[in-house]
């Protein structure tokens, strides 16, 4: 079995998006350093309430707090920062739906609940065993909560559809194309302006890796029955005036 592997996931666009599984050496290297970081940060907030509480009660407020650590720190970095804690950043991974949309608070919660089943509990071993024998490289956290890691698109090996230059790195909708000639988007047909309008729609709910390749396969696939279009333009521009141009018609 290869340590990484690749998936397709079908789009209602009709595209195929390619993603990159993240393997059991770059996960377990992301969960180290993410688990030193939370024994540290457990060890200050014992320290700190060790020297104003004492005893029982001390021990007791140390317990919760080291169980919040360990529970909010991957919920929080997975829904604010992208699917990516300090361990997959520097790794390289990410945290997506298994639909390539990101990850939100509900599907964060839920895998991560499951750490008291398949994480130190038992020792990873239902991590480890997961990942190696599921399809999609799932650990139980991940089957529960519906939720995949892949390579950071920016890592991805070159054989992987490309990066599109211009493309804003945070899934914000890009300024409007301003241009000087009208478009003949004549030979568009409805279904494929329906396609990219459902992407148009929807394109903030997408990961960024996965944003990026539906715009470039779109704009691809649709320039060359385009006239009058910039050369070399921001593909999500693109698919804004074509949408733009045809209503016009």
């Amino acid at each position: 079995m290869e340590l990484e592997d690749r998936i397709t996931i079908a789009t209602p666009e009709g595209l195929s998006v390619h993603l990159q599984l993240a393997g059991v050496g770059s996960r377990f290297i992301a969960g180290g350093f993410d688990l030193g970081l939370q024994i540290i940060i457990i060890v200050l907030i014992s320290l700190v309430i060790g020297s104003v509480i004492g005893g029982a009660v001390a021990a007791a407020v140390i317990a919760i707090s080291a169980f919040a650590v360990i529970f909010f720190y991957d919920v929080l970095f997975e829904v604010r920062a992208g699917g990516r804690t300090p361990g997959k950043r520097l790794t390289h991974l990410r945290v997506v739906r298994d639909n390539g949309a990101p990850v939100d608070l509900q599907a964060s919660a839920v895998r991560n609940l499951m750490r008291l089943v398949d994480g130190l509990t038992f020792l990873y071993l239902p991590t480890l065993f997961g990942i190696l024998i599921t399809r999609r490289n799932q650990r139980p956290g991940d089957l529960a909560g519906g939720t995949l890691v892949i390579r950071d698109a920016a890592r991805m090996s070159p054989s992987a559809p490309p990066a599109v230059a211009g493309v804003p790195p945070a899934p914000d909708a890009p300024p409007p194309l301003v241009i000087e000639a009208p478009l003949d988007v004549s030979a568009v047909t409805e279904d494929e302006v329906a396609a990219v309008r459902r992407f148009l729609a929807r394109r903030e709910e997408l990961d960024r890796s996965a944003r990026q390749r539906l715009a470039y396969r779109l704009e691809t696939g649709l320039r060359g029955k385009v006239s009058g279009a910039p050369e070399h333009d921001n593909p999500e521009h693109f698919l804004e005036a074509l949408v733009a141009a045809k209503a016009r018609l």
